[in-house]
């Protein structure tokens, strides 16, 4: 059992007007949102989302990677890419989503947050929608986007993370990386209606650690929510990743036959093989909308 993971850092909870007022619109055939989280900092979660979808670009699917960490965003610097706008200039109509579009190698797209740019790290909760529903305009919608969301359980992380289909959660073998992943998983279900996550455990040994990270989080969770945790996979140390890392390149890219590549590739295969997301719970925002929801009450 967790010790005192229960009640340990509750975000405000969201209102149920507030959530109500989320109208969750019907998807477009072919577009599949994968939002990938951790609560807490430090876990790994942005290194996962870049591999990921350099493994997914690498095996023929069209991958977008929107980096959701308004004002402190760093997937361009783990790519080495330098853009010259974000999505501030979108929001103030300087440009469109399509404009922002960074090549990543194997053809891999990057949608660019800001970093240390106050205006970012400010967006209210209407210009977050804003960002969500910018993607139904996309003229050709990819067949995957992943959305990295920020460290935490602001407004902003849970509303990206319950507007995708999927919800990747990513931990490690620390009490503070649980506890936060649990708290993120209770707002997300009672707030949002999200049941279902997908866990994947980071900088582990081997798969046994990483099924014993997946029980601790499993037993709490079937106790107290209704929720499912289904174990997506694992990742393991690596001292190719960090050489990456520090190289400013996706390790799928550098070394694709490292042992860290090859559980992404893992994982990227894992995802091929998901069934069509089922749309439970409460109304809300949800990328590649076919209407526009309403925001308010935000």
């Amino acid at each position: 059992m967790l010790s005192g993971i229960i009640g340990h850092g509750e975000p405000a909870p969201v209102s149920g007007h507030q959530a109500s007022s989320l109208a969750a619109p019907a998807k477009k055939p072919g577009c599949r949102a994968i939002a990938v989280a951790g609560g807490k900092g430090g876990v790994g979660k942005s290194t996962v989302a870049v591999n990921l979808g350099m493994a997914l670009s690498m095996s023929g699917h069209e991958v977008m990677l929107l980096d959701a960490d308004m004002g402190l965003a760093n997937v361009d610097v783990l790519l080495g890419l330098t853009p010259s706008r974000h999505i501030g200039h979108m929001l103030d109509g300087q440009c469109s989503l399509e404009d922002l579009l960074l090549q990543a190698p194997h053809g891999l797209q990057v949608i660019p947050a800001g970093s240390g740019a106050r205006r970012l790290a400010r967006l209210d909760n209407g210009e977050h929608a804003a960002v969500i529903r910018a993607f139904d305009d996309l003229a050709r919608p990819p067949q995957f986007l992943l959305v990295d969301t920020a460290a935490g359980l602001a407004d902003s992380v849970a509303m990206f993370a319950a507007a995708a289909d999927d919800l990747v959660l990513v931990v490690c073998d620390e009490p503070a990386s649980l506890t936060d992943a649990y708290a993120l998983i209770k707002v997300l279900s009672r707030d949002f209606g999200v049941r279902r996550f997908r866990m994947v455990a980071n900088m582990v040994r081997n798969e046994g650690e990483a099924r014993q990270l997946h029980l601790k989080l499993s037993r709490v969770s079937d106790r107290f929510l209704d929720v499912v945790i289904d174990f997506m996979g694992w990742v393991p140390h690596d001292e190719r990743l960090r050489q990456a890392i520090r190289q400013q390149r996706a390790v799928m890219d550098l070394w694709p036959s490292s042992r860290s590549s090859l559980a992404f590739k893992k994982l990227a295969g894992a995802v091929d093989k998901w069934t069509e997301p089922e749309r439970t719970g409460l109304d809300r925002i949800a990328f590649f909308g076919d209407r526009v929801p309403s925001t308010a009450g935000y």
